[in-house]
């Protein structure tokens, strides 16, 4: 069994951390294709370095293009890999651009498709995550979902029932191995209360005037509680364009364990991030989103997180700083989520 796997983004390289290693025990061969839509050193090399994932066999170097544009350079440059290496299955994670050109590579040529993180929906059909879960989801031929309301979003799309595999979230896997070796942070001099904060989406800090309203917002934030910012490459590119700074205490972008091990320490978190609104979950930390939707509808069902805009930051914080997680289920599985999709898969 050969699976020809393709990553290009930050939270791919995370979610194939568990999974690379248990194809590895399960003696499936996997080939690793980086697209190169992530290109910073920290955001991308170094993570294969601290997850101990074999280097990428495939290296594109595909980035900084528009998002139609990048999908098709990408979908042109992985069909010939396809073609040599012969695999049995293309499997993506998640919903980056480099996700849909994998898929739509491997539907070209008639390769099936195994899509991890199926099934989420966020509701904002112009969301360029939205576009891609959704195409890459309509041709894949396995689709593992991490919790009941995506076997239903899928459901309810015509998808058939048994292509549905409700596996639970990969991320749960390793939140729960890295628990046992976080690493030390002292040297980030952190203070003693704060809010994490991560921005990093297109619409957030790719608009001017909403990149200027959330500055505001944090700067009266920031009053209340002192925020901590792993800062993202691109909002830090979009921040010196605009001659603003984000009104918190600036970390350079952070190992997966590192980020984790400043979660650990929080008080609560602010993020655009899907990743790290689940990982709040996990820590039991409220979490603000920073933004109109969300694909994790379930956290905003149990109150645990809250959709939060510019205008009403201040008080959205100071209605959940003070809650309690008390009685609260896991709703993403059990943290077996790989030794799940290998046991399908073989």
């Amino acid at each position: 069994m050969k699976v020809l796997t393709v990553l290009g983004a930050r939270p791919q390289f995370i979610k194939a951390a568990m999974l690379s290693k248990a194809f590895a025990e399960a003696g499936i061969n996997e080939v690793l294709l980086h697209t190169g839509q992530h290109f910073d050193p920290n955001m991308s090399g170094a993570f294969f370095e601290e997850f101990q994932l074999a280097a990428p066999q495939y290296h594109l170097g595909i980035h900084s293009l528009p998002r139609e544009a990048m999908i098709a350079s990408m979908q042109e440059a992985i069909v010939p890999i396809l073609e040599q290496e012969q695999a049995d299955m293309v499997l993506v994670y998640g919903d980056t651009n480099s996700t849909l050109a994998g898929a739509l590579a491997a539907q070209q040529i008639g390769i099936p498709i195994a899509h991890v993180e199926a099934g989420l929906r966020s509701g904002n059909a112009n969301q360029p995550e939205e576009k891609n879960r959704i195409a890459t989801d309509a041709i894949s031929e396995w689709l593992f979902v991490p919790n009941a309301q995506a076997r239903l979003n899928l459901i309810a799309e015509g998808i058939a029932p048994e292509k549905i595999h409700q596996v639970g979230d990969i991320m749960y896997d390793l939140f729960l191995a890295q628990q046992e070796k976080l690493p030390n942070i002292n040297e980030l001099d952190l203070p003693e209360h704060f809010a994490l904060l991560t921005l990093h989406r297109q619409e957030n800090v790719d608009d001017p005037q909403k990149l200027q309203a959330w500055v505001e917002a944090l700067k009266a934030l920031n009053q209340e509680i002192t925020l901590v910012c792993p800062l993202h490459p691109r909002t830090a590119k979009a921040l010196t364009k605009l001659e603003l700074s984000l009104p918190a205490q600036i970390l350079a972008p952070l190992s997966q364990g590192e980020l984790l091990a400043v979660l650990a320490k929080s008080q609560i978190v602010l993020t655009d991030s899907g990743g790290l609104q689940k990982e709040a979950f996990y820590a039991r930390k409220v979490c603000l989103t920073l933004r109109e939707e969300t694909e994790w509808k379930e956290l905003i069902s149990m109150g645990l997180n809250v959709l939060s805009s510019p205008d009403r930051l201040l008080s959205d914080y100071h209605r959940l700083k003070d809650l309690v997680f008390e009685g609260v289920d896991s709703v993403y599985g059990d943290g077996d989520t790989a030794f799940k999709i290998v046991s399908v898969i073989n």
